[in-house]
Formats: structure tokens, sequence, C-alpha cells
């Protein structure tokens, strides 16, 4: 790349494995994964070694700073007695972190990281559900209760 960047944002959601087309990429048939593999409530695949795989694309070229912007994931979670209990929502945030330190001692020049998102949140195209946050937002009253998961982020941080 000829301009010289300050950093390059990478968001990572999840894969998308299409199959061989003679028609551009957008109109291109998607592909299911193959077995049992775990999803999404968007219905996307949870894949960790993507964000790896992402990561080492872009570490190849002369940049200064790589920054995961976004990275999360969307699980059923509801509150009760006051308490979110989201522990796929752990699990994908472990997984995928012990990625992105993969990369960084593999010599990636990773600078920040993002978990997507804080708080629950208007999805543009899906509304009020699915909910990505670490913190849980009753959109009726605006009360907040921080979920497990970002209990956990706080510990992981410290």
């Amino acid at each position: 790349m000829k301009f010289d960047f300050d950093f390059i944002g990478i968001q990572n959601y999840f894969r998308v494995v299409g199959e061989p087309s003679l028609i551009p990429y957008i109109w291109a048939n998607r592909v299911k994964p193959k077995g049992q593999v775990e999803m999404t409530e968007m219905g996307w695949e949870v894949y960790p070694e993507g964000i790896y795989i992402i990561i080492t694309q872009f570490a190849k070229y002369p940049v200064k700073e790589i920054i995961i912007t976004e990275n999360g994931t969307a699980f059923s979670d509801d509150l009760v007695d006051e308490k979110v209990h989201d522990q796929s929502r752990i699990s994908f945030y472990k997984r995928y972190l012990q990625q992105v330190l993969r990369a960084k001692k593999d010599g990636a020049n990773i600078k920040g990281y993002f978990v997507w998102t804080f708080i629950d949140n208007f999805e543009w195209a899906e509304g009020f559900r699915p909910r990505f946050g670490i913190v849980h937002n009753d959109f009726k009253t605006q009360e907040r209760t921080v979920k497990d998961s970002g209990w956990w982020y706080r510990d992981f941080l410290k």
C-alpha cells in the first residue's frame, strides 16, 4: 500500500464460506458450514480462528498499528432476578481473544481491541433483538444491568 496509514481497523463477526461462481461475490452462493457448528442468535458461525486469519492477512503489510474496532456476538440472554447469565458470550470472548493474542505473539502489531458492544442497542437491520452488549439495556426504562460477560471482561482487563 502506498499510503502510510496510522492504523488499520478490523471488524470481525463471522466467516463467509462460498462456493466458486462466475458471478461477483455479492451474488455467490453462500455455503452453510458442514457438521455441528456453534451459531449465534444472528445465525452466524462462531469461528474464532477467523479473527487470527484476518489479522495476519493485514499484518503482512507495513501498517503502524492494527486495532480490532468491532468483535462481538449476539446470544439469547434474558434478565432474570436482576442478572444476565451469558456464559456463551464469555466463552466467545475467551476464544476470540486467545486468537488475537496468538496473532500478537506471531508478530502482528495489535494495539487495541473493542468489544461490540458495551450496551445492548438498536441493531439497524434487526431492531432491539438480538442483544450484543455486555451490559443489558431495558429499552423501556433505560435501566442498565452489567451482564456476567461484562463482569468477566472487567476482570480480564485487570
